[in-house]
């Protein structure tokens, strides 16, 4: 066990967080589980949804190992071949979308001959953030033109959000703000982001009319996020209540200590009880506490995530670990701010704790990308110690090679005059 963590390279602190948040998750998961073994076995035996978490967690971090190791630079040159993938699989995720536990039928798809589902929006933002931070470390030193940042940067961001938007519209609005936030960290000019915002605005609006006055066009999610948001503002009795009831009971149920591990009750009501509403079923079983530790955890991996970036000694180092790890906190936000209707349901996991194995693993790629930057940070540094370590030895072997022609020359000057007569009548 020394020798493989002493093979873990870059930000011990991220390792160390990380592998805190999945040990935790695996307590809510296994008894969050119960009415998805009563729904699906009929005997509540949620043995087999734990063992399935494990594996998705124990490959997670194989993944984060494998990617860690590679150059983060690597993704860089990928990245803009890599978003054509990305559309081309959006596209066929709108069209060919398949339904997951009467879930949304245009977010997934299925990988074949393994059966494994497949959200393909949690792909395209971790690419796209990607190529966001190639596009602006590109044009670090050369000023920014509008009309070609137009064609070369936002022409691509919304189509990207465009194949997205109308199945997921959280995810598309999770995706927009990380990378306002990112330009803006960029220093892209800040009256070409008000720009960008304000069109963003009035195609949101034009998309919303078109889906209202044409719904047979749009045979998607877009009258349920529509009919979510109405709800959230105008407090209209909606399907989501339901969900948000149970959870506000569970978080009330909870109080300072929790109810205990394993004896949630409002776990055989939620729905999404181990994935969208874990953490009130967290904050059921272990209390005010337990809620405030995984915030605490949430927290201190952004702080470590702060930390990385400002010690990243490129400026697409830095990008890469703002885009991609700032979103993962601001999900975990998001997921608790439902859980307490603070936001209208999203359908937003719960990072490294919810159940899923293509939204862990997908993190865990992130994650693999972001310590490979701070694997990078460590090896220039340990480069740079090792040089001036060899410096200091060349220059103390300078120093006494100098030391000791001086002192050889010294003697010689002596015995020569000791052995000059001319010396002892100049000296009279």
């Amino acid at each position: 066990m020394k020798q493989l963590i002493n093979n873990l390279k870059g930000d011990k602190g991220i390792w160390s967080f990380v592998a805190l948040l999945a040990l935790f998750s695996f307590m809510p998961v296994f008894s969050a589980s119960s009415n998805l073994a009563y729904i699906g076995q009929g005997n509540g035996n949620t043995l087999g949804y734990l063992v399935k978490h494990i594996v998705h967690i124990c490959i997670g971090f194989g993944i984060i190992f494998m990617v860690h190791k590679l150059p983060y630079h690597y993704f860089k040159a990928v990245s803009k071949g890599a978003l054509y993938i990305v559309w081309v699989l959006l596209a066929y995720t709108l069209i060919k979308g398949t339904v997951i536990a009467g879930a949304n039928a245009s977010r997934w798809i299925q990988l074949p001959f393994i059966g494994v589902t497949f959200q393909t929006s949690t792909l395209a933002s971790m690419v796209l953030f990607i190529f966001v931070a190639r596009y602006l470390s590109k044009t670090r030193e050369v000023p920014i033109n509008f009309k070609s940042s137009v064609w070369e940067l936002w022409v691509p961001v919304f189509v990207t959000l465009l194949f997205i938007l109308p199945a997921n519209f959280s995810t598309t609005a999770l995706i927009f703000s990380m990378v306002l936030m990112l330009v803006f960290i960029g220093k892209y000019p800040l009256r070409y982001i008000g720009i960008v915002v304000g069109s963003g605005i009035v195609f949101l609006t034009f998309f919303i009319l078109v889906a209202k006055t044409f719904p047979e066009a749009f045979p998607n999610r877009v009258d349920t996020w529509i009919s979510r948001i109405d709800n959230f503002t105008s407090d209209k009795p909606g399907e989501d209540d339901y969900q948000i009831e149970k959870a506000k009971i569970a978080i009330a149920s909870g109080k300072i200590y929790g109810l205990g591990p394993g004896k949630s009750v409002q776990k055989n009501f939620l729905p999404q009880s181990s994935s969208d509403f874990i953490f009130a079923i967290i904050i059921e079983e272990y209390g005010l506490l337990g809620g405030l530790l995984v915030l605490a955890l949430y927290l201190l991996l952004l702080f470590r995530f702060v930390i990385a970036s400002r010690k990243a000694n490129s400026l697409f180092g830095k990008l890469v670990v703002v885009g991609l790890g700032f979103p993962m906190i601001f999900q975990a936000m998001v997921n608790m701010a439902v859980a307490v209707e603070l936001l209208p349901v999203t359908g937003q996991t719960l990072p490294l704790i919810s159940s899923g194995g293509s939204s862990i693993w997908m993190t865990c790629f992130a994650l693999g990308i972001i310590i490979s930057v701070t694997k990078k940070d460590e090896e220039v540094a340990q480069e740079r110690k090792d040089a001036a370590k060899r410096e200091e030895a060349l220059q103390k072997l300078i120093d006494r090679e100098l030391e000791e022609d001086g002192a050889v020359a010294q003697g010689y000057s002596i015995e020569d005059k000791a052995k000059n007569p001319m010396n002892a009548v100049l000296n009279k």
